[in-house]
């Protein structure tokens, strides 16, 4: 014991930050917690102890801006959502990582153009321009005039795949989140009811709650196969989960 306190008494501050007793597992600390709330500091914690956000910071300088990117590329690794020539929207696109992940996915910008996609990324927030996207920065995906600049760029073509990892900003009342969430999701299935192609995918994002069921069977009117998807990219304690909708039917049952 003796020993063990000398050691301790030799490490620098810093050092001490990453010093841990068990041989199995050492968590880092951040440096900067003095002054945050305990929520502040706890997702400060996980963040940097989150090995997504290690990978995506690593391929950053390549394609990936954050890491949920790894939700997609999870999703589309295991259901094939994404082929090249595809037509994809992506509702609530900032920061982009999903849109440099469609993008590569369904655009080739080296060779012939017959194989490009069109990805359309959409967010109220500012996206960075990226090769292969047309982005529509500072729109509010819910608005009809956006939707509206949407249809006009599609020109009559129909959408391979509605993607929806829109969120709104917390409140702190349960409650009027997740209603919030719902409003956002059915506004992405509205909208990819009006625009997909017979066989088309529809993914969004959302929250488990008390009409999580009422929104997976409004989805099952439109898809014939509906899954609900929670990828290793996304944290356990997490309530996100995604609902995958494959195979549109068509807009007969849309009112």
């Amino acid at each position: 014991m003796k020993l063990f306190e000398e050691i301790l008494q030799r490490l620098t501050k810093n050092q001490y930050k990453h010093f841990c007793t068990s041989s199995t597992f050492c968590k880092k600390l951040p440096s900067n917690l003095k002054g945050r709330s305990v929520s502040s500091q706890q997702w400060l914690t996980r963040q940097l102890n989150d090995p997504y956000v290690e990978k995506a910071k690593f391929m950053s300088y390549r394609r990936f801006s954050c890491r949920s990117a790894f939700k997609l590329i999870e999703i589309d690794d295991k259901y094939k959502i994404l082929k090249p020539g595809y037509t994809v929207v992506d509702c609530g696109a900032s920061p982009g990582s999903w849109t440099q992940v469609t993008v590569s996915r369904t655009t080739n910008l080296l060779n012939s153009p017959i194989s490009n996609g069109c990805v359309i990324a959409i967010d109220k927030q500012y996206i960075h321009p990226i090769e292969g996207a047309i982005i529509l920065n500072n729109s509010d995906f819910t608005k009809r005039e956006t939707q509206i600049k949407v249809f006009n760029i599609l020109d009559g073509s129909k959408v391979d795949v509605v993607l929806s990892d829109m969120a709104p900003n917390a409140t702190g009342i349960k409650e009027l989140d997740n209603t919030n969430m719902l409003n956002l999701c059915y506004s992405a299935l509205e909208f990819a009811v009006q625009v997909s192609i017979i066989n088309a995918t529809f993914l969004v994002k959302l929250w488990y709650c008390n009409d999580f069921k009422t929104f997976e069977d409004n989805v099952k009117q439109f898809y014939n196969d509906v899954k609900i998807v929670k990828p290793k990219a996304s944290r356990s304690h997490s309530a996100e989960v995604f609902i995958l909708g494959r195979y549109f039917k068509g807009a007969t049952n849309y009112r």
